[in-house]
């Protein structure tokens, strides 16, 4: 990441006490996809308490505030649950459970991988609706795919508040519908795994799907009225998008993409010799 792409995002402390059960401790692995890095997440008021995710491998720093916290707030780890096997987010597990008390260390998670945890851990695996509680606080697993198939956002109850782990789009099918559930929630607050706190849930959630609806019909117009003039996602973009810089066409292009992909799924877009058509277009039959 570059200095001024540092500079251009809103400050986070290494570590900041949120509210009373949450104290956020920041993975110090700031890059171009982790923003300023991955934001960990210790939840409880007792002496046991339950930890979000664990960084990236090989940030001694992030280790260290999260030991100096502990020590601060006399209490050790109950468990740390895993929101979804990227390194970004498991990559400090050993290095945090080196530092704990590792008969009472559980790792969650929400799919089996053949990754094999150092120096004899184990984890065990997340349902959802699964309840996690805690001195001061109640956590409930949400299966949450799109990013990745195994994502789990976690809600806590006492504040109406939502973990949603890396919430953004692979799948665009699967995100829209894992919206929606978070979006059934009626959260206050968004704890996200990068960047700063979301303190209106439900407003922040009904702008992503109203902006993705957008686009989709968008799309869903140009391969009505248009047919075979558009041949390719390119075909698509320098219509759609008209007035954005040139770095930003590839992105601009992958998001038409998984809205095809998504639309395709739904059966509501096909392709006929290669060439993305609307189902609602009479003139061509999908193939």
């Amino acid at each position: 990441m570059s200095a001024g792409a540092v500079k251009s995002l809103s400050f986070i402390p290494r570590t900041e006490q949120l509210t009373s059960r949450v104290i956020r401790i920041l993975g110090c692995n700031p890059s171009k996809e982790t923003l300023q890095g991955t934001n960990t997440y210790l939840i409880g008021t007792g002496p046991r308490r339950i930890l979000i995710d664990t960084g990236s491998s090989g940030f001694p720093e992030y280790v260290t505030n999260l030991q100096k916290v502990l020590e601060e707030q006399n209490a050790s780890i109950q468990g740390i649950i895993l929101t979804h096997w990227h390194e970004d987010h498991i990559g400090g597990l050993e290095e945090v459970c080196s530092r704990s008390e590792r008969k009472t260390c559980k790792i969650r998670r929400s799919k089996k991988s053949d990754r094999v945890l150092g120096d004899g851990l184990q984890y065990t695996f997340i349902g959802d609706k699964h309840i996690f509680e805690t001195e001061g606080a109640t956590l409930e697993a949400m299966h949450t795919p799109g990013h990745t198939d195994d994502l789990m956002a976690l809600y806590l109850h006492e504040e109406n508040a939502v973990f949603t782990g890396d919430c953004v789009f692979e799948d665009l099918f699967e995100y829209m519908k894992s919206l929606k559930v978070i979006l059934n929630r009626k959260p206050q607050r968004i704890y996200p795994a990068h960047g700063a706190i979301v303190p209106d849930g439900v407003k922040h959630i009904e702008m992503y799907i109203a902006h993705r609806n957008r686009r989709e019909s968008q799309i869903l117009e140009l391969l009505t009225k248009g047919g075979t003039n558009f041949t390719s996602v390119g075909d698509i973009v320098k219509t759609i998008y008209t007035d954005i810089p040139e770095y930003l066409i590839l992105p601009a292009a992958m998001n038409v993409k998984h809205h095809l992909d998504k639309l395709q799924k739904e059966r509501r877009v096909g392709t006929y010799i290669g060439i993305y058509i609307s189902c609602n277009n009479p003139s061509y039959k999908i193939t």
